[in-house]
């Protein structure tokens, strides 16, 4: 039975399509990535680990204007099956099968090697729905805005990574970008790519983020 309050805030929020069903589902899938990443930490040593997945949901809902009840699901739980004991059935069960296949997307094969296994994932983020890509835009969005946390040291072998693996991100999104909520997301990531030291995007690669809107 589905509490009072979870119907209250339901009848309350103006969150499009969100019933009480999917606030609660929502609400569960931040406790569990919480339990399942009680562990880790983000590189730099300090920070724990599950306030990246949340800025992560956070993203997608308010800078690229998504606050899609599949989409910040699965963007909370993300790094679950890659980084802690879950599995595929864990989260189609809890979660259901929309939401565990965004998260499949987004999950490497670390038996492969490392040259492998990014191609692979490219290939198979490609695959997926347009949600996963949407996910991936804002994971590589908070890990630019994150480089300043990492000692000096090892701040530009970070921001080098960073650029990268957004770049990639930016590339599989772009056949999406009719989409209203990947077009803002690439911008964002355009911005934010643009901004960084000797990483400047052409301009031609944002007017066809704009044009395809």
């Amino acid at each position: 039975m589905t509490s009072p309050t979870i119907t209250g805030l339901a009848a309350k929020v103006a969150l499009g399509s969100w019933n009480a069903g999917d606030i609660a589902r929502l609400q569960e899938a931040i406790a569990f990535a919480s339990r399942s990443h009680r562990h880790q930490l983000r590189r730099d040593a300090r920070t724990p680990y599950v306030s990246h997945v949340v800025r992560v949901m956070t993203t997608c809902a308010v800078v690229f204007a998504c606050p899609d009840p599949v989409v910040m699901t699965a963007a909370v739980l993300h790094d679950t099956i890659e980084d802690t004991t879950t599995d595929y059935e864990d989260v189609e069960e809890r979660f259901g099968a929309e939401v565990a296949r965004c998260v499949a997307a987004l999950t490497k094969n670390m038996a492969l090697p490392e040259a492998q296994r990014e191609k692979e994932y490219d290939a198979r983020l490609a695959a997926a729905p347009w949600q996963a890509r949407l996910i991936k835009l804002a994971d590589v969005f908070d890990n630019l805005c994150d480089i300043e946390s990492y000692t000096p040291e090892k701040r530009e072998a970070k921001r080098r990574d960073a650029i990268e693996r957004a770049k990639r991100a930016v590339a599989l999104a772009m056949p999406d970008a009719h989409r209203e909520p990947v077009a803002v997301a690439l911008e964002a990531v355009i911005t934010l790519l643009e901004a960084q030291p000797r990483a400047r995007q052409t301009d031609s690669r944002r007017h066809g983020a704009r044009q395809r809107k």
